[in-house]
């Protein structure tokens, strides 16, 4: 089995706080339509700039 270190994880910019995140084994056939880091951003309204 192959290790893979954390820092070389794929990332992403929360559409809700901004905060990066790092990809999840749990987000890994959906991967492409993430775009909220927790359940709290992805309920709560998306900050307007």
């Amino acid at each position: 089995m192959k290790t893979v270190k954390k820092a070389d994880l794929p990332t992403k910019i929360c559409t809700t706080c901004g905060r990066p995140f790092t990809w999840r084994k749990k987000w890994e056939k959906v991967w492409a339509d993430v775009k909220y880091c927790s359940d709290r951003c992805r309920s709560a309204k998306p900050k307007s700039n």
